[in-house]
């Protein structure tokens, strides 16, 4: 079975950035709404999970914006990564706002939806992108969360070309991931140690599900 709706994992407690409002323990997707929705799909995970190749399928398939999230790091962040220097929470911050704020904004433009990518490796940095919902009416947020193995990871990473992101780096990032907890509930997880097209197919099943659910 490729995916689940939840993902129970064993993290330690987390803390949100000043300002940033917590949803620990709500769905935040608000997903009883009817109508026509707005949705943001984040496909989310470590380096090398494929967040790239399974967004870029549903943003083509669904015929919706599609927003890289690396695109949006500042020049600061993609040269200490390139130097092999793991981000701090506070290089984060800004990046993670921009990209709800490029979401909202798509969908403000005429976008029914957005597929956006982003490793959101904390629940905190989840909970930034969470605030989306909370002051645009009619739009739902979902993560898809992209689980692999570390050695399937670094595979990956390694067989790059031209990407900034080394394979040195995939250690640092699994050493601050916390995988999405119970709580989690606007969170689909999806295994990607199966064929490509498995999971790109698994992660549109589930995201038409949802949709055609929120319809009814």
């Amino acid at each position: 079975m490729l995916s689940s709706y939840n993902t129970p994992a064993a993290v330690g407690p987390t803390s949100s950035k000043p300002g940033a409002a917590s949803t620990s323990g709500a769905d935040t997707t608000t997903s009883s709404r009817t109508g026509n929705c707005h949705h943001i799909w984040l496909v989310t995970g470590p380096a090398g999970c494929g967040k790239s190749t399974v967004a870029q399928y549903l943003a083509s398939s669904l015929n919706v914006a599609y927003v890289e999230g690396d695109e949006f790091h500042p020049a600061a962040n993609i040269e200490k990564m390139r130097n092999g220097i793991p981000l701090t929470d506070a290089d984060r911050w800004d990046w993670l706002t921009a990209l709800r704020e490029e979401s909202v904004r798509r969908i403000a433009s005429g976008s029914d939806a957005v597929v956006l990518t982003c490793s959101a490796l904390k629940r905190k940095y989840r909970d930034v992108i969470r605030v989306a919902p909370y002051f645009n009416t009619g739009v739902n947020l979902h993560f898809i969360y992209l689980s692999a193995d570390p050695e399937i990871l670094l595979k990956r990473v390694t067989g790059r070309q031209g990407h900034y992101m080394g394979s040195n780096m995939v250690q640092s990032q699994l050493d601050i991931l916390e995988p999405p907890q119970a709580d989690e509930t606007d969170v689909i997880c999806i295994d990607v140690g199966h064929p490509i097209k498995e999971v790109k197919e698994a992660a549109l099943q589930k995201v038409m599900s949802i949709t055609e659910e929120e319809k009814a």
